[in-house]
């Protein structure tokens, strides 16, 4: 049956085709389409695009050595005859190697299953049939069996599915509770009154044009009404927001999840809706639930729907800080400290990897109470609902609103096993690391050392002392939800 479909395929002529499919056969040797298109899905700027290119070359990296290292070992099957092919084709060199199973299927199948884990159909369909057409054009030029490319097709395939083991894929945005409520929304932008915070994501650039004052430009443009309040580097975040929150109908941010965790404690004290622009670097909290660009913010604001989202809180003896994604201590707030004092240099991403690795080597575990118990804490994380992958900071969510805190403990004895947790921490999978511990509650209690424990939330360092409470304010911040977003029940 293989021999019989490879002399049909083989042998076809193919109006329109002779010419393509064995030049995008030529052009899949080495895995040059695929790490081509992976460069321009990462160069759109889009997080889903830029997990969709890293998952579909993770895939390739797996796939294409357990093909062309150990299957074509291990089974040595001879190539095609290379006669039955039409002369039209004989000018492209066909491989000397063995043939079982095809590697440039197996590359092909591991590409495109990996982007269709991350990225929207509009884009995961076009590739597919790009990966389709190269398997099939391994037939069609006389380089492979149907079966030699059915079997790769099958390896590349699960070398991607398989990914999902060590990186779950993120979904396409947390669910919501509806806010039951109406707002009024104008099509000018009157009611809205943004604060931007001009030093989040490139804001320090001094020449390119930066991406909050093209922020900046879109609202002008597509919101000409709405009143802009920038920050200045002496101004006070909260007073500011405080302020704006006081005339606002409609409260916006423009800026990271530092800004945002200002912006939000504003818009709870003065019970108004946030619409939440992106502009920094991370901007976890406004991509957990589908916010990833200011165009899609804008969209939110025309679309008028509300959903309400749960909010953190720590509680200390003298005042209540908020937090929307994460309060984390122990080694996390080193990694910041550190990541501050590079990023100038570095920029915000290279910094963070520099400053993970340097702290992980050398940090100190601290003595806690930890709900009664003493524990001597290495690294700590406590999420504003449950987060879904197994890394010390992970970074989506099914819901925001589950009404629970998620919270990972890494607690060593006398001896830190730091080469095994920094591997561990670095590698994005924790519960590999001596010591940790994982659990889901409403609330948990510290008692801090008497210089006070460092806490990041949501990125910002701060000191609290004393018997510290974590605990959570259920669906209490009105957001602006992208359009056709998936809602929880009520």
């Amino acid at each position: 049956m293989d021999r019989w479909a490879f002399d049909s395929v083989a042998a076809a002529r193919l109006p329109g085709l002779e010419y393509v499919l064995p030049r995008l056969s030529r052009f899949a040797d080495h895995g040059v389409l695929w790490f081509t298109t992976a460069g321009l899905l990462g160069a759109a700027g889009r997080p889903a695009l830029r997990r969709a290119a890293l998952r579909g070359a993770i895939g390739i990296a797996v796939a294409s050595p357990a093909v062309n290292i150990i299957g074509k070992q291990a089974f040595r099957r001879k190539r095609p005859v290379v006669d039955l092919v039409p002369p039209m084709r004989i000018r492209w060199k066909l491989p000397t190697s063995h043939a079982f199973p095809s590697g440039h299927s197996a590359s092909a199948a591991a590409f495109a299953t990996g982007v269709a884990l991350e990225a929207p159909a509009a884009v995961a369909a076009p590739v597919a049939a790009t990966a389709a057409a190269v398997a099939f054009a391994r037939v069609y030029t006389g380089a492979h069996y149907p079966g030699d490319v059915l079997a790769g097709v099958g390896i590349g395939a699960l070398a991607a599915v398989g990914t999902r083991l060590v990186w779950p894929p993120r979904p396409p945005a947390a669910r919501i509770a509806p806010a039951g409520v109406e707002v009024r929304v104008d099509a000018e932008g009157r009611g809205v009154v943004a604060v931007v915070n001009p030093g989040s994501g490139d804001g320090t650039s001094r020449i390119l044009p930066t991406s909050t004052d093209t922020t900046i430009g879109l609202l002008e443009r597509e919101l000409p009404e709405a009143e802009i309040v920038r920050l200045g580097p002496d101004d006070d975040p909260d007073k500011v927001f405080r302020e704006a929150a006081e005339r606002a109908e409609v409260l916006a941010v423009v800026g990271g999840d530092g800004t945002v965790n200002a912006g939000a404690r504003a818009a709870l004290g003065h019970d108004v809706p946030l619409l939440v622009v992106p502009s920094g670097t991370f901007d976890h909290f406004a991509r957990s639930y589908g916010i990833e660009t200011p165009a899609d913010a804008i969209a939110a604001y025309r679309g008028g729907r509300l959903g309400r989202v749960d909010v953190g809180s720590v509680q200390g003896p003298d005042e209540e800080q908020l937090f929307l994604n994460t309060a984390s201590f122990g080694a996390y707030t080193e990694i910041v400290d550190r990541r501050e004092r590079l990023e100038g240099r570095l920029g915000k991403w290279p910094a963070l990897a520099v400053a993970a690795a340097r702290t992980l080597r050398r940090s100190q575990p601290v003595e806690l109470d930890v709900d009664g118990h003493r524990r001597r804490v290495w690294l700590a994380f406590v999420g504003n609902c449950a987060y879904g992958s197994p890394g010390a900071a992970p970074s989506w969510r099914r819901r925001l609103d589950d009404g629970g805190l998620d919270i990972r403990m890494v607690a060593t004895g006398r001896r830190v096993p730091r080469a095994r947790a920094v591997l561990a921490v670095l590698a994005g999978h924790l519960p590999l690391t001596p010591g940790y511990r994982a659990w889901r509650a409403s609330g948990l209690e510290l008692w801090s050392p008497a210089d006070g424990l460092r806490l990041a939330r949501d990125g910002e360092v701060s000191t609290m002392a004393g018997t510290i409470r974590f605990g959570k304010h259920r669906r209490a911040l009105a957001v602006f939800c992208p359009a056709g977003e998936r809602a929880g029940p009520g």
